[in-house]
């Protein structure tokens, strides 16, 4: 690797660990709510800092049940740390795995490690915990090992096309060779390497192995001349595996860690910000929905001239301060007031009907001393109460913009939130409301 090259790979090294810290950094803002359901993503990011900073290359393998990847492994790192287990299926989840044996290191990490990660067989993973297990690790792999043992069926070949889609390099190993004559292994090479992969997987990334071979006869003659016939096992066949593995990492290692690292910090960060648009989006509404109905029953049910308008106005100023805390924002009382005088200085006409029928009831309740209130309760209450849901949702869309009309106006945020609002649909919800209320008020009857 030239110097130019090397300082390329060291800045996108950089640039990767600063994008994972400022995901973490991001999480850090959410509020507790938020925390609780991305907790799991924020252990993943921290995960994948230290892997970053420890310079760990991850090698997943995939393969269907019975091809021996966990032989496989085994023969790799050179000692019987993975179960194999002759009936298939042993590995029920991923089981990372330290590859000493190599002293490989990352160029400029001098404390890196190779993990040698063994997933699920492919053919299990109808079973959604084992779905997301070998989704995980393919996302987080720099590197993936395909095994097989004979040529690809559907599932196999399908299962390759999915890890392809991860843009990570991936070798295909054709294992157990030794149960092959070499006639039979041509045909093989020439069916999966040339014609089922070609255009898909580089030539020179199909390589052959036998990890678990199976016992041969050998003959031994004795100091005295005498021929004895014993099985034995002989050394597996990985060193092309190995080769070609040390060859990806030397050239492109760093570079593969970085990358990797920087697409999950994005794919995590982009989670955050959905879920966080999502559940703010949940909360905000709910609380809009609740000052709504708490303010047709205290302008409905109010006996008191002017107490009810007066009333609602300080729900519509509560429920503001309540959404900005839903986004993190704090927003004191007159501050409060003043974004629902703009909003509602913005609803103008939009909403004069609404206040020309507040005015006569609230006229009617004044001249009966609040004898009509459970006649005026149904139409004075949800005019109030709509009108308060459509401050809220102007508030909402405010703070989701960071405390900003962004590029428009007040108004024209008011008018589109009417436009897409079903007006009859909340009226018709509010009065439900104020008749649930009257029903269990003896004193609005």
């Amino acid at each position: 690797m030239n110097s130019s090259s090397s300082k390329s790979t060291d800045s996108r090294y950089k640039e990767a660990l600063n994008s994972v810290q400022k995901a973490i950094e991001k999480y850090a803002k959410c509020t507790d709510v938020e925390k609780d359901h991305l907790r799991h993503d924020i252990s993943q990011l921290k995960d994948i800092e230290q892997k970053l900073t420890n310079g760990r290359v991850e090698i997943v393998l995939f393969g269907e049940i019975s091809t021996g990847k966990s032989a496989l492994v085994n023969a790799l790192v050179g000692e019987e740390v993975a179960e194999v287990n002759v009936q298939g299926g042993w590995t029920k989840e991923s089981k990372p795995i330290n590859w000493k044996a190599e002293s490989y290191v990352l160029p400029g990490i001098d404390n890196s490690e190779m993990v040698i990660v063994d997933t699920p067989g492919i053919n299990e993973v109808g079973d959604s915990d084992h779905q997301t297990i070998a989704k995980l690790a393919a996302k987080r792999g720099d590197l993936i090992v395909f095994v097989t043992d004979s040529d690809l069926n559907e599932v196999e070949f399908s299962a390759i096309i999915a890890l392809l889609a991860v843009h990570k390099p991936i070798l295909i190993v054709l294992n157990k060779i030794d149960l092959y004559s070499d006639e039979d292994l041509q045909r093989l090479t020439k069916i999966i390497r040339d014609d089922r992969l070609k255009g898909l997987v580089p030539p020179e990334n199909f390589v052959m192995t036998s990890a678990d071979p199976r016992e041969i006869e050998y003959v031994e003659v004795d100091a005295h001349g005498r021929e004895k016939s014993v099985w034995k096992k002989p050394e597996p066949i990985v060193s092309d595996l190995k080769a070609r593995i040390l060859q990806i990492l030397e050239r492109d290692g760093l570079a593969l860690v970085a990358l990797n690292a920087a697409v999950f910090a994005a794919d995590k960060t982009d989670r955050i910000a959905k879920l966080r648009v999502e559940l703010r989006n949940k909360r905000a509404n709910q609380t809009i929905w609740s000052f709504a109905a708490m303010k047709a029953l205290a302008v409905g049910l109010n006996p008191a001239i002017l107490a009810d308008v007066l009333g609602g106005a300080a729900v519509d100023i509560s429920m503001i301060i309540a959404l900005a805390k839903i986004y993190g924002l704090e927003m004191s009382w007159m501050n409060a007031q003043k974004l629902a005088r703009s909003i509602g200085m913005s609803l103008g006409s939009m909403l004069l009907v609404d206040v020309v029928l507040g005015t006569i009831f609230t006229g009617l309740k004044g001249l009966t001393l609040g004898g009509t209130t459970p006649l005026t309760a149904l139409p004075q209450g949800a005019a109030g109460g709509f009108g308060s849901y459509i401050v809220g949702q102007a508030a909402k869309y405010y703070f989701e913009h960071g405390a900003s009309w962004g590029n428009e106006a007040p108004k024209s945020v008011v008018r589109r939130i009417l436009e897409e609002t079903d007006k009859d649909s909340i009226l018709e919800q509010l009065k439900d409301e104020i008749k649930k209320k009257l029903a269990f008020n003896s004193h609005s009857k």
